[in-house]
């Protein structure tokens, strides 16, 4: 009875383009799985980091003491860094004489718009790349597969006698490149859906609180006419 190959020697006995495919798709399986774990994390924190912070926020807390507390953080993220921004506006624009209260919340609402812009881009962060991995690594694979299985056929021609014993490890060796290929995209194309969705809903609830801090300082830059009061 004829020895079975084992999947390490399909990999040690193919050829060198076959091989650098597997190597580069083993690659991106691992760097992918990196990236999941760490998005994963990150997702997992902003989102409970909403609603404590939301707790806290809708507590009846002084605005002004929150900031000032905020403000002496370094590297905020999130909704603190988009609370911040606001309020730091606010704050800035509202203590000059004649402050307009149309400016300040153009200001204010402009300042904001940064910050959310700049938590998407963090929060996004690593995902391009699990969209490339996912949509690539089939191709990639099935690349490496027909290389092999055209090698494997072109080695017939030495052969007198050809049989299928004699073809059969080259396309295996060939269909291996195909499995990493699977291997490498799927768990990356899930996760990039599965990740994309999670941030879109993390970027609405951003945006709502950024309304609703809108509102608080609009009602307070329109207290009086023409004149910014404190929050």
């Amino acid at each position: 009875m004829p020895q079975q190959l084992s999947l390490f020697e399909l990999i040690a006995n193919a050829t060198i383009v076959v091989q650098l495919v597997m190597l580069l798709l083993a690659f991106a399986s691992v760097v992918s799985w990196m990236m999941i774990f760490q998005r994963w994390m990150l997702l997992r924190g902003a989102a409970k980091e909403i609603e404590e912070f939301e707790d806290h926020f809708w507590s009846g807390i002084d605005l002004r003491e929150f900031y000032a507390e905020l403000a002496q953080e370094e590297n905020l993220n999130g909704i603190e860094s988009i609370f911040v921004a606001g309020f730091r506006e606010y704050t800035r624009l509202s203590d000059q004489s004649g402050a307009d209260a149309e400016a300040v919340m153009q200001g204010v609402q402009r300042a904001m718009r940064v910050s959310l812009i700049r938590e998407e881009a963090r929060l996004e962060s690593s995902l391009p790349f699990l969209a490339t991995v996912g949509s690539t690594s089939t191709l990639v694979g099935l690349f490496g597969t027909v290389w092999g299985i055209m090698n494997a056929f072109r080695s017939l021609a030495n052969m007198s006698q050809a049989t299928l014993a004699s073809v059969a490890p080259g396309i295996s060796e060939a269909l291996v490149a195909t499995a990493m290929g699977l291997l490498a995209a799927i768990p990356a194309a899930v996760a990039y859906n599965r990740f994309s969705a999670q941030v879109d809903a993390i970027m609405k609830r951003y945006e709502g609180f950024g309304d609703e801090v809108s509102a608080i300082l609009h009602r307070a830059a329109h207290a009086r006419p023409g004149q910014s009061t404190a929050v």
